[in-house]
């Protein structure tokens, strides 16, 4: 018998987390539903493994769904994230992404298009504390380019040996980059693979990210020597100019 995908549900709002609960299990789903943010936190770092996937609210009482969130990350732990908040400012999102979220989803909603996205999350995203669906992290867990070490499975990032700090999703786009080096990579594949969203969405995300990977690693922001602008095509990593 297939074991059923296990959602943990994380909204204040009983009648609308009821409502969010009982759809996915019509839809054949286990879901555990919570409406606090350190209870959330407390059973997925006690057994991550027990979790398919987060659905999460940010304004939650005890503790925030950003913070939820950022710490879940800071354990190491990939379980993938979607936010659903009524929350829809740009800078929400921005902040909601910058924070490790894979997926962001305002309210109101419709229902087909989380279960959409649920199936997508779950698609990319099979089990990944046990086994990342981004061969780096297993075969490339350390590298090195130009004046930088990168250790993806501690989460280290060093630039002349001085450590710099980098959030979950600037490090979901550097991975990308090194696993596809020298390939030109279009700003809507960037959305599509790393930010799990359509290609089709008009956003400046990957613009500000590419401007904070050239702020940590190259030597002059202004004259990128690793990640280069093709113009009119998308963005291309070059570990080693010549």
């Amino acid at each position: 018998m297939k074991q059923k995908h296990h959602i943990l549900v994380v909204e204040d709002e009983k009648h609308l987390g009821t409502i969010v609960k009982y759809n996915f299990e019509q839809e054949g789903y286990k879901v555990t539903l919570v409406d606090d943010g350190p209870t959330a936190l407390s059973l997925v770092k006690g057994d991550p493994d027990a979790y398919d996937l987060v659905v999460l609210d940010l304004m939650l009482p005890g503790m925030s769904g950003y913070a939820v969130c950022e710490e879940i990350r800071e354990q190491g732990i990939l379980l993938p994230i979607l936010i659903l908040s009524a929350r829809s400012l740009a800078e929400d999102r921005t902040r909601g992404f910058d924070c490790g979220a894979n997926q962001y989803l305002t309210k109101p909603f419709d229902l087909d298009e989380l279960f959409s996205r649920v199936k997508n999350l779950l698609r990319l995203h099979p089990k990944q504390v046990q086994a990342p669906i981004k061969p780096v992290v297993t075969k490339a867990v350390d590298v090195e380019f130009g004046r930088a070490k990168i250790n993806f499975e501690r989460y280290e990032v060093f630039v002349d040996d001085k450590e710099q700090k980098m959030t979950h999703k600037e490090l979901q786009l550097l991975r990308y980059f090194i696993e596809n080096e020298a390939r030109v990579i279009s700003r809507q594949e960037l959305l599509a693979e790393v930010w799990d969203m359509s290609g089709e969405m008009q956003t400046r995300s990957v613009d500000q990210f590419m401007l904070r990977l050239r702020k940590i690693f190259e030597l002059d922001p202004a004259k990128p020597k690793h990640f280069l602008t093709v113009r009119d095509a998308g963005y291309r990593f070059v570990a080693e100019p010549t």
